[in-house]
């Protein structure tokens, strides 16, 4: 089969022959279809990524589609046939899904929504996942909350607001002003990141009590403005980018709570993964009753033009998540 190998840090990425995988253990062998990029993909590329412990030479591509060649001993909760979908590899060692076949811990996958393509559904479960860990297994968010997501049209931030609405949630989230219409299109109320400051919001969506969630996914300066605007004593604070060292102070003033997403744990580690599958579970079914959509971009690639679209999700690509279509 081909697959992309990066053998340097800062280095290309390049297109070799190397042998077809078979699944092992609890394995399914699935046909790629389409692989999602993501901007982790960029740092592990520049070597900035030490915690996705990425072994070089290595196969990247975090997200795949695909359909399912063969199973594993072991395996019965998929057939050969099937359409799949998850976050499968590309970090900790684990080969990934820029290549033309991948072996996947079959608890890692889910079958994929029938009213998607595989190119859209490549682009679904690493934000999918990581949005869900935070709203719904941090934060528990639910009907008649007012919920803050901070960079509402980004690839995580746009499932995030998604999912809080099909929950019963008030969702405010701070955008740009083109993206306005996407906010406005998932029922929720956008407001300008430049123009307006984490004050004025707490003033004029929750009458000064402070919101019942924040969802950041900017971390920095936002995060520690955050924690002083989320509501006394049941406010929570959930991030994907609690990297830094910040002050808990006003949090613990308020009596309020925090908690951090570290969606690669699972797949490197080997822990909890089945919990992946039960969430990508949860994506099909919310994505075929209409209640969540991934905005992706309509750029086409291919193996052979994978830098092409690496370099799009490096300049900030504008219209969505960048896929990489394999077969």
């Amino acid at each position: 089969m081909k697959a992309l190998f990066l053998k340097d840090y800062n280095g290309p990425l390049g297109l070799a022959e190397t042998h077809k995988p078979v699944a092992g253990k609890g394995q399914v062998l699935v046909k790629v279809m389409a692989s999602g990029t993501n901007p982790l993909d960029l740092k592990i590329m520049s070597g900035q990524a030490a915690h996705a412990q990425t072994i070089l030479p290595a196969v990247l591509g975090i997200d795949m589609s695909g359909i399912v060649e063969a199973v594993g001993e072991g395996v019965e909760t998929f057939k050969p046939g099937d359409d799949v979908y998850g976050m499968v590899g590309g970090v900790g060692g684990i080969p990934g899904s820029l290549a033309e076949y991948v072996t996947v811990d079959a608890q890692l996958i889910a079958l994929k929504p029938r009213n998607l393509s595989f190119h859209e559904a490549a682009a679904l479960p690493l934000i999918f996942i990581t949005s869900w860990e935070g709203m719904v297994d941090r934060a528990n968010v639910c009907k008649n909350q007012t919920v803050l997501v901070h960079g509402g049209a980004g690839g995580v931030g746009h499932i995030a607001v998604q999912i809080a609405r099909s929950r019963g949630a008030r969702v405010i989230a701070t955008v740009s002003p083109d993206k306005f219409e996407l906010i406005k299109g998932y029922g929720a109320v956008p407001v300008d990141y430049v123009k307006t400051d984490i004050e004025q919001c707490v003033d004029e969506y929750t009458a000064g009590e402070g919101f019942d969630i924040i969802f950041d996914n900017v971390g920095g300066a936002t995060l520690d403005n955050s924690f002083k605007a989320v509501k006394r004593y049941t406010g929570h604070v959930v991030s994907i980018l609690g990297w830094g060292s910040h002050s808990l102070a006003p949090l613990s003033f308020r009596g309020a709570t925090y908690s951090g997403v570290f969606t690669l744990f699972p797949l490197i580690s080997g822990l909890n993964r089945a919990h992946h599958g039960e969430i990508l579970r949860q994506a099909t079914l919310m994505v075929e009753a209409g209640k969540v959509f991934p905005v992706v971009s309509p750029s086409v690639y291919g193996l052979n033009t994978a830098s092409a679209a690496y370099q799009e999700v490096e300049n900030g690509s504008k219209n969505g998540k960048v896929v990489i279509d394999i077969q």
